[in-house]
Protein backbone atom coordinates (compact mmCIF):
# COMPACT_ATOMS: atom_id res chain seq x y z
CA UNK A 1 0.00 0.00 0.00
CA UNK A 2 3.02 2.26 1.13
CA UNK A 3 4.51 1.15 -2.56
CA UNK A 4 1.26 2.01 -4.33
CA UNK A 5 0.96 5.78 -2.79
CA UNK A 6 4.94 6.66 -3.08
CA UNK A 7 5.15 6.08 -6.74
CA UNK A 8 1.64 7.91 -6.68
CA UNK A 9 3.09 10.76 -5.19
CA UNK A 10 6.58 10.35 -7.69
CA UNK A 11 3.91 10.84 -10.82
CA UNK A 12 1.92 13.68 -9.46
CA UNK A 13 5.36 15.52 -8.78
CA UNK A 14 7.09 14.52 -11.87
CA UNK A 15 4.23 15.94 -13.86
CA UNK A 16 4.51 19.30 -11.72
CA UNK A 17 8.40 19.59 -12.45
CA UNK A 18 7.66 19.45 -16.01
CA UNK A 19 5.03 21.60 -16.20
CA UNK A 20 5.86 24.73 -18.30
CA UNK A 21 4.45 28.35 -17.73
CA UNK A 22 1.37 29.63 -18.84
CA UNK A 23 1.58 31.19 -22.49
CA UNK A 24 1.20 35.23 -22.17
CA UNK A 25 -2.77 36.28 -22.75
CA UNK A 26 -3.55 37.61 -26.20
CA UNK A 27 -3.30 41.56 -26.50
CA UNK A 28 -6.47 42.95 -25.54
CA UNK A 29 -8.63 44.58 -28.25
CA UNK A 30 -7.41 48.15 -27.33
CA UNK A 31 -3.62 47.12 -27.43
CA UNK A 32 -5.23 46.23 -31.64
CA UNK A 33 -4.19 48.63 -34.11
CA UNK A 34 -6.66 49.37 -37.00
CA UNK A 35 -9.34 48.93 -34.43
CA UNK A 36 -11.93 51.39 -34.27
CA UNK A 37 -13.88 52.29 -31.22
CA UNK A 38 -17.30 53.20 -31.43
CA UNK A 39 -18.61 55.57 -29.23
CA UNK A 40 -21.68 57.26 -28.79
CA UNK A 41 -22.13 61.09 -30.23
CA UNK A 42 -23.74 62.91 -27.62
CA UNK A 43 -25.72 66.60 -29.07
CA UNK A 44 -26.57 68.84 -26.10
CA UNK A 45 -29.42 71.17 -26.62
CA UNK A 46 -29.80 73.75 -23.97
CA UNK A 47 -33.70 74.95 -24.00
CA UNK A 48 -35.22 77.39 -21.21
CA UNK A 49 -37.28 74.64 -19.12
CA UNK A 50 -34.89 71.79 -20.15
CA UNK A 51 -32.11 70.07 -21.13
CA UNK A 52 -32.15 67.79 -24.22
CA UNK A 53 -29.39 64.91 -25.08
CA UNK A 54 -29.28 63.05 -28.16
CA UNK A 55 -27.11 59.78 -28.25
CA UNK A 56 -26.09 58.44 -31.83
CA UNK A 57 -24.00 55.41 -32.83
CA UNK A 58 -23.17 55.82 -36.52
CA UNK A 59 -25.42 58.66 -36.67
CA UNK A 60 -28.38 56.58 -35.92
CA UNK A 61 -30.31 58.09 -32.87
CA UNK A 62 -30.51 55.21 -29.86
CA UNK A 63 -31.40 57.21 -27.30
CA UNK A 64 -33.05 61.03 -26.18
CA UNK A 65 -32.32 61.95 -22.59
CA UNK A 66 -34.68 64.87 -21.29
CA UNK A 67 -34.14 66.61 -17.96
CA UNK A 68 -36.83 68.95 -17.22
CA UNK A 69 -35.74 72.14 -14.84
CA UNK A 70 -37.98 70.86 -11.82
CA UNK A 71 -39.11 67.16 -12.77
CA UNK A 72 -36.71 64.14 -13.17
CA UNK A 73 -35.27 63.47 -16.45
CA UNK A 74 -37.29 61.16 -18.90
CA UNK A 75 -35.66 59.09 -21.80
CA UNK A 76 -36.82 57.83 -25.47
CA UNK A 77 -34.71 55.23 -26.33
CA UNK A 78 -35.29 52.77 -29.53
CA UNK A 79 -35.03 49.35 -28.76
CA UNK A 80 -35.43 47.72 -31.53
CA UNK A 81 -33.62 49.89 -34.17
CA UNK A 82 -36.70 50.50 -36.34
CA UNK A 83 -36.58 54.33 -35.45
CA UNK A 84 -39.70 54.51 -33.11
CA UNK A 85 -38.74 55.74 -29.63
CA UNK A 86 -40.56 54.50 -26.84
CA UNK A 87 -40.56 56.45 -23.40
CA UNK A 88 -39.13 55.72 -20.19
CA UNK A 89 -38.57 57.48 -17.22
CA UNK A 90 -35.93 56.89 -14.34
CA UNK A 91 -37.63 54.97 -12.30
CA UNK A 92 -38.71 52.22 -15.33
CA UNK A 93 -35.10 51.64 -15.91
CA UNK A 94 -33.73 50.43 -12.93
CA UNK A 95 -36.46 47.35 -12.97
CA UNK A 96 -36.32 47.03 -16.29
CA UNK A 97 -32.64 47.45 -17.03
CA UNK A 98 -31.53 48.08 -20.85
CA UNK A 99 -28.91 45.93 -21.78
CA UNK A 100 -26.30 48.26 -24.75
CA UNK A 101 -26.80 46.51 -28.15
CA UNK A 102 -23.53 47.04 -29.85
CA UNK A 103 -23.57 47.02 -34.01
CA UNK A 104 -20.94 44.63 -34.38
CA UNK A 105 -20.87 43.25 -38.34
CA UNK A 106 -23.10 45.18 -40.67
CA UNK A 107 -23.77 44.12 -44.57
Amino acid sequence: MRKLLLAGLLAFSAGALQAQDAPPPPASLSDQEGQEEIEPEVVIIQREDKTIEEYRVNGQLYMIKVTPKHAPPYYLLDKDGDGTMETRTATELEPDIMIPRWVLFRW
